[in-house]
């Protein structure tokens, strides 16, 4: 069910998008349409044009609601892997054991505004300062959405190998920044600050700003970039009024508040 293709080599550097179609908040967001197409493929399109990754799978679950997800990818070309539903870091540590690269770029399915030049100046960054995690979303600069991390494979089956929290399995990365771990993590930042605007997916009025910026945007220009959405909110400020209101990783916080209060009703008399 999960034959990956083997990664050569020199293959340093795999993409991993995690993908499901149960969002808590957004069901189905993955397979939605824009532009024509699902949203998971204007992702896969835009990633395909990073030119530092050596190759892409896309850790989805085994439950049945991702089947039409699982068909979508494949009809791609584009390799698949189906794991646990919430556990998440074992979908990419399954991934890391089966692959073996050296490094990991952690992508998310929500997030169909991704610059393939964002992931690549991350990518690179990571690999001149020899990082265990490098990321761009931890101490955010850049509009949320344009989120990439890079881990080093090691350190990646460290964690799926130690960490214990529910919130650190389904969010992946959490357990590599706590600073009592000792890993070496690198922040990559936008020369200005960007990180007020919001160009992820979690609400219906997220997936209506996207829609919004393809429908202005693709068909004259398929491999816009990260500029080209700032011109465009420059000449449609009124774009960016859709889905301000939203907070920013409030899944995280939500997975956080819920593991404390669960380890308080432990701690109970």
């Amino acid at each position: 069910m999960n034959a990956l293709p083997k990664i050569e080599p020199r293959q340093r550097l795999l993409a991993i998008l995690q993908a499901r179609v149960s969002s808590t908040r957004l069901p189905g967001k993955v397979l939605a349409d824009v532009a024509g197409a699902p949203l998971i493929v204007r992702q896969i399109e835009r990633i395909r044009l990073s030119r530092m990754i050596d190759g892409l799978v896309v850790a989805t679950s085994e439950d049945p609601s991702d089947d039409p997800l699982a068909a979508t990818i494949a009809a791609l070309g584009v390799a698949v892997y189906r794991g646990s539903l919430n556990d998440v870091l074992d979908r990419y540590a399954s991934v890391v054991r089966d692959l073996r690269p050296q490094h990991v770029v952690r992508l998310t399915g929500d997030c169909p505004l991704i610059d393939p030049d964002v992931i690549d100046a991350v990518a690179s960054h990571h690999l001149v300062c020899r990082a265990d995690v490098t990321s761009n979303a931890y101490e955010p600069t850049f509009p949320d959405g344009l989120d990439v991390e890079v881990i080093r494979a090691d350190a990646l089956l460290k964690a799926d190998t130690e960490a214990k929290l529910n919130f650190e399995r389904e969010h992946v990365t959490p357990y590599l920044y706590d600073p009592k771990r000792h890993f070496r993590v690198v922040h990559y930042r936008a020369p200005i600050d960007l990180s007020g605007l919001r160009w992820t997916v979690d609400e219906p009025e997220d997936l209506a700003f996207v829609r919004s910026v393809f429908d202005a945007l693709y068909a004259r220009m398929p491999r816009f970039r990260m500029q080209h959405v700032l011109q465009l909110l420059t000449e449609r400020p009124e774009l960016s009024d859709l889905n301000t209101r939203f907070t920013r990783n409030a899944g995280l916080a939500r997975s956080i508040a819920e593991e404390e209060a669960a380890r308080k009703e432990v701690d109970l008399p």
